[in-house]
């Protein structure tokens, strides 16, 4: 390892301070560091690369510098010609180098270029940009750390004398390719590529950036599709940032947060009602492929339109047309104006796919800290595992429970920690979390499965059975569960909604018990009739999220066995034109709940008699 003076002058100051204090061994020590740092000193050889050979003049002063740089005596100097370097020359010591040719300020210019996010319309914008670059840019004068590509394939390059290189560091390849440092060996570093590995090579030149990895966020982002960097991909142009953020960032520790106690509302009245989920909650939706998990996650960022709340929809290993399908959806019902998607296809490197749900999280974090809330929808972390475990066997890590590295629980975990509620000193944002989990045959024993629910809030169990026998959304009332609970609920929904789950597990029951029963008494019909209506009415269509006052009338029109002597068929149809007749004939029933958000006795009653009086119209 090459050191400075500085530092190597502080290393002896310090051994020869110990060595004072009469510490016996230090003797052996200091003559070994001495020793090995006189013989490291020796063997340094510095290559100087030029398109004109140097005068000798200035070969001396190169060496004055590179001495004083290294602290040697008399440093090797080998020459060797490079027409590529256009003028100029180039020093290169160990993995250490010092550009000071044409290309290299070329490069960099390019590079300095190709990162301005501003919109160049003119011919005269753009002399104007190159003027400033000109004159303002350092052409990376000082010295570089640079590294050589050994090996490269699959979306990892292994990269050969970078000693002093970070985890999660930047780094430049010279195709202008951008990685992300991912593991850290004693000789080598292994970097996920951001980008197309066509045109790299073995010897390709790797230039330390020493920063980390982050993502351009602003308000300008909203209503945009980005990809995992933070580059527009929906064709509307650039997008100018107000700030960046690193994608990997600490979560907010005990104090900064605060306790969940405000609801969002996703507008699906089978999870508001049993499985309310509040403002800074982490809430898993999981079940099997195509039962419906996306879909509820769109209907929960349609039903914040209104309500102050930024939404991020985060694809991960999507198809790209299936993103495409869900942008559009969004624009239709206007929901793209507060909402964000941020999108790693199927199409692209595992690496993007990896970062996708961290640059996601750092867009959200930066409407959180100005005291905004935010809502992000990860869709789906099995795929994010799978991209991870695909880049970490390429690296050569150990492969465990599923062929997953042993830091997957860190993967996710690190990740939605970072979803909390902030306390009021800095400024009361929140980021919620809708993880979306893959299950196969309805495993949630499965490694990513188990992983997930410990480290959320609850979860949201959709089944396939319930799905294909018609009831969507298919929420399994048993298996799903929110441990925020009453405290994230309007007391009006708490009061409409408390025996809704009991009654359901008396339907499940009772169906068990009387399924082979011919003949049953009056009492155990009702029962099992009253159930089946709750289950019809808990039945929604797509993107119809109903508000907080749709709902409470619902419920408590369906406990009131308002429902009963409507045919089950007919029960959705009737519910629907419930809540269009309050809304024209009993407008003041709305207005009390969306002000006074509770439910009295009076407004029950009320809200009773309304339903009666409509089913006396439709039924008579």
């Amino acid at each position: 390892m090459n050191m400075a003076p500085q530092s190597s002058d502080s290393m002896k100051e310090l051994l020869e301070a110990l060595k004072d204090r009469e510490t016996a061994a230090l003797d052996k020590v200091l003559d070994a560091y001495q020793e090995r740092r006189e013989k490291r000193a020796g063997a340094q050889k510095a290559e100087l690369y030029y398109v004109t050979p140097p005068s000798e003049e200035q070969q001396k002063k190169i060496k004055a510098f590179l001495n004083q740089r290294f602290g040697t005596e008399d440093m090797a100097l080998e020459l060797k010609e490079d027409p590529s370097l256009l003028g100029g020359f180039r020093i290169k010591v160990g993995s250490l180098e010092f550009d000071r040719s044409l290309k290299g300020r070329l490069d960099e210019m390019k590079r300095r270029l190709s990162d301005t996010t501003a919109a160049l319309v003119g011919t005269g914008e753009v002399i104007d940009l190159l003027k400033t670059e000109i004159d303002e840019a350092e052409f990376q004068s000082g010295e570089r750390e640079i590294g050589r590509v050994a090996r490269v394939g699959d979306g990892v390059a292994t990269v050969t004398g970078m000693r002093h290189v970070m985890y999660g560091e930047i780094v430049l390849f010279e195709t202008g390719v951008k990685g992300m440092v991912q593991d850290i060996k004693e000789d080598t570093v292994g970097v996920i590529l951001m980008g197309r590995e066509e045109q790299l090579s073995v010897g390709s030149r790797v230039l330390r950036t020493e920063k980390m990895a982050g993502i351009p966020v602003g308000e300008a982002f909203l209503g945009r599709v980005v990809d995992a960097m933070g580059t527009p991909i929906d064709g509307r142009g650039p997008i100018e940032a107000a700030g960046y953020r690193p994608i990997e960032n600490p979560a907010p520790g005990i104090v900064e947060r605060k306790s969940v106690d405000t609801p969002l509302e996703t507008g699906i009245l089978a999870i508001d009602s049993m499985f309310p989920i509040g403002r800074g909650q982490r809430e898993l939706i999981i079940g099997d492929r195509q039962t419906g998990k996306t879909a509820i996650a769109t209907d929960a960022i349609l039903n914040q339109k209104g309500k102050d709340v930024i939404c991020i929809y985060v694809a991960i290993g999507q198809k790209a047309s299936t993103v495409a399908k869900v942008v559009n959806t969004l624009t239709r019902h206007g929901a793209m104006e507060y909402s964000i998607v941020v999108s790693a296809t199927a199409s692209d490197p595992a690496s993007l796919q990896y970062i996708a749900p961290y640059a996601g999280t750092a867009i959200a974090e930066y409407f959180m800290h100005k005291g905004k809330d935010a809502l992000i929808i990860y869709d789906d972390l099995s795929k994010h595992a799978v991209a991870y475990r695909s880049l970490s066997l390429i690296l050569e890590r150990s492969p465990g429970r599923e062929a997953y590295p042993g830091d997957t629980f860190y993967l996710h975990s690190r990740l939605l920690e970072r979803s909390s509620r902030l306390s009021d000193e800095l400024g009361g944002g929140s980021i919620t979390a809708l993880p979306i989990i893959e299950t196969q045959a309805g495993d949630v024993s499965a490694y990513i499965p188990t992983n997930v629910i410990s480290i959320t809030d609850g979860q949201i169990y959709l089944e396939s059975g319930l799905f294909f026998s018609g009831q969507r959304p298919a929420v399994n009332v048993g298996l799903s569960v929110s441990r925020v609970g009453g405290a994230a609920q309007r007391k009006a929904m708490k009061k409409a909604s408390g025996s809704i789950r009991i009654d359901l597990a008396q339907l499940r029951e009772m169906e068990v018990f009387t399924q082979f029963s011919a003949d049953l008494d009056e009492s155990t019909q009702e029962l099992l009739l009253y159930g089946r209506g709750l289950m019809e009415v808990l039945k929604q269509p797509l993107y119809r999220p109903l508000s907080m006052a749709e709902q409470v009338i619902t419920l408590v029109a369906a406990t009131g066995r308002a429902f009963l002597p409507v045919p089950v068929d007919k029960i959705k149809e009737f519910q629907m034109g419930l809540l269009a007749f309050i809304e024209e004939e009993h407008p003041e029933i709305i207005r009390e709940l969306s002000e006074t958000l509770d439910l009295s006795d009076a407004l029950r009653k009320a809200i009773l008699a309304a339903a009666a009086e409509y089913r006396g119209r439709v039924m008579a």
